[in-house]
């Protein structure tokens, strides 16, 4: 995945459906997508345009983004913008986010019984804390252990953190939600699992100093 070095790229699947370009596409979905590829973030995430899913809302755009330090992925996710201009009962509205965000843990930090409940509010304070509202959240949280035997015996056991979620975006003038500043809590989500530290202060829109942050990672295990 290339750098993004603080933005996104230009580069989109544009094709009217599941893409952003096309003169039949809706105007806030236009405007919603423009922004995100207008957004300022975090110079560790390298953050790319993907291929969005086909089936899930008339319109979709889609990103992926990874958290990297050195030669190592310290976290990965994608996160889709859904938009059915008809409106949908279930979103409350006519936008929808969807993410996955995953991570390998620490042992300290993979036996917690109350992670489950910690990671999610990861996701609800990233977004609170850059003063956003929002609708109908959902997801899950799924810890997975691995083992290793034979000859990567000598592996020691590593525990993946995953996070599975949705959530309606408030629509603001003209319908259009402010997907940037979504994105930005969606990148603060990404970089808190990773293990960074919050973001410097940027005014209303930072990241609460208080979030406790998984502990930095040790380097890459080989094989």
């Amino acid at each position: 995945m290339a750098p993004a070095q603080g933005r996104l790229s230009d580069e989109d699947e544009a094709d009217g459906r599941g893409g952003a370009g096309g003169d039949s596409v809706p105007l806030a979905f236009r405007q919603a997508v423009d922004a995100l590829r207008s957004a300022r973030l975090r110079p560790e995430l390298e953050v790319e345009p993907t291929r969005p899913p086909q089936r899930l809302a008339p319109y979709a755009y889609a990103l992926e983004a990874a958290v990297v330090h050195g030669d190592e992925d310290l976290a990965d996710g994608r996160l889709v913008l859904l938009h059915d201009p008809a409106g949908h009962d279930a979103w409350h509205g006519t936008f929808r986010l969807v993410t996955l965000v995953r991570a390998e843990l620490e042992p300290e930090m993979a036996s917690d019984p109350l992670l489950p409940e910690v990671s999610w509010s990861w996701l609800t304070g990233a977004l609170e804390a850059r003063g956003l509202s929002y609708a109908e959240a959902s997801g899950t949280v799924t810890r997975a252990g691995s083992y290793y035997f034979g000859g990567l015996a000598e592996r020691r056991p590593a525990t993946q953190i995953e996070i599975r979620a949705s959530w309606s975006p408030r629509e603001g003038r003209g319908g259009v939600p402010d997907t940037a500043a979504h994105l930005a809590a969606w990148c603060d989500l990404l970089a808190q699992i990773a293990g960074l530290p919050p973001a410097a202060a940027q005014g209303p829109g930072s990241v609460d100093a208080g979030v406790v942050s998984l502990p930095q990672r040790r380097g890459p295990q080989v094989p």
